[in-house]
């Protein structure tokens, strides 16, 4: 029997979680085979937001982002771009403690959280190529 990941937190209660149709970025911006390390400016109308912190990965057409907040230790997986340790299309590493986590469905495959997993944050792309923040669930 294969064990179930353990399931992070929703995006959308994670502290400054952008709204829903809040627009990051164009398509194009994001190369295929890349993580990029996008954050969300914080509600001007909200004094103590911070800035949302994402992970955007490109296979192809499809975009999928995560919430750039480590599933061990709650810190980004990366403080800047160049620093992101990523394999295309497979895999990304947390630069803090080493955990790997798949490209496809952001569970750890191997280091301290193995079996959890990053907090998946839902994306739609008009037909603009405008990437979108999706709707809650």
């Amino acid at each position: 029997m294969t064990a179930q990941p353990n399931l992070p937190p929703e995006w959308h209660t994670l502290p400054d979680a952008p709204a829903a149709g809040t627009v990051l970025l164009h398509r194009d911006a994001v190369l295929d085979g890349q993580v990029l390390m996008h954050s969300v400016a914080a509600d001007p109308a909200k004094p103590q937001a911070k800035p949302f912190p994402l992970l955007l990965l490109r296979s192809g057409d499809h975009i999928t982002a995560f919430a750039n907040r480590c599933a061990h230790f709650g810190v980004p997986l990366a403080a800047r771009q160049e620093h992101m340790i990523f394999e295309p299309h497979t895999s990304l590493t947390c630069n803090v403690h080493y955990a790997r986590f798949r490209w496809s469905d952001g569970v750890c495959d191997r280091g301290d959280c193995e079996g959890d997993a990053l907090t998946p944050v839902p994306l739609h792309i008009d037909a603009d190529g405008q990437v979108r923040i999706g709707p809650q669930p």
